[in-house]
């Protein structure tokens, strides 16, 4: 009998990919500005980066991806977050290592654009200065060389949830990146048994930091965010 006891962290998905937002308990106003806390109000493409590893654990082992982008949109008011494309790869790979074995992760991103995300303005005392919320419409997840079984293919959807942060925060992941950036910490995507192996766990736990950057009139993603209320 295959022993299912051993968790793992396998790459992540988006996530980046990404950070959106769920609708805060007060009734703050959210808007999206550019350059400072009082810019202009922002609306349009959005480039998502991760910022290091990024994981997603299964019974099968953990595997990290080290290079991830993410092509977002949004309204000013936080609104209509959408993802367009993504993907997540490790180099050296492309495929995502398990550290300590020989299996390795493949994850891709299905049913893209996934729509229905926003930003909320939600700060906390030393800590966030958003929410960020995405529905992950379906992530592929193949691990490769698990021991007794082989190659295990599974698919995983649901709601994630980060905390956002202004490139100003100095709780943010890392001080010394000047830009907004994301934080998911065990987010859960639930198994869709419609392709998935009988082998795959109920659930995958996501984690990851990320970057996020606004385009200019140029075309060019330079624009600094912040979320204010």
């Amino acid at each position: 009998m295959v022993s299912m006891r051993r968790e793992v962290t396998v790459g992540l998905v988006a996530v980046a990919a990404l950070g959106l937002v769920a609708p805060s308990a007060s009734a703050a106003t959210t808007t999206i500005r550019t350059g400072s806390a009082t810019g202009a109000p922002y609306s349009g493409n959005v480039q998502v980066s991760l910022l290091g590893p990024a994981s997603v654990t299964t019974v099968f082992g953990t595997g990290s991806c080290n290079q991830g982008s993410v092509s977002a949109s949004v309204q000013s008011n936080g609104t209509n977050l959408s993802i367009s494309a993504a993907s997540f790869t490790n180099n050296p790979g492309p495929d995502c290592p398990v550290p300590g074995t020989s299996s390795s992760v493949a994850v891709t991103t299905q049913n893209l654009p996934w729509s229905g995300g926003n930003v909320t303005y939600a700060p906390v005392a030393g800590d966030r200065d958003a929410t960020i919320t995405l529905t992950v419409a379906k992530v592929k997840a193949v691990t490769k060389n698990v021991p007794l079984l082989g190659t295990i293919t599974c698919y995983y959807g649901g709601s994630v949830t980060a905390s956002g942060y202004n490139p100003t925060n100095p709780s943010r992941p890392d001080t010394s990146v000047n830009a907004a950036q994301g934080k998911i910490a065990g987010a859960t995507l639930n198994k869709i048994n419609s392709g998935s192996s009988i082998y795959c766990p109920g659930t995958a736990s996501i984690t990851g930091n990320f970057t996020m950057i606004g385009q200019s009139s140029s075309g060019a993603f330079n624009q600094t965010l912040f979320v204010t209320s």
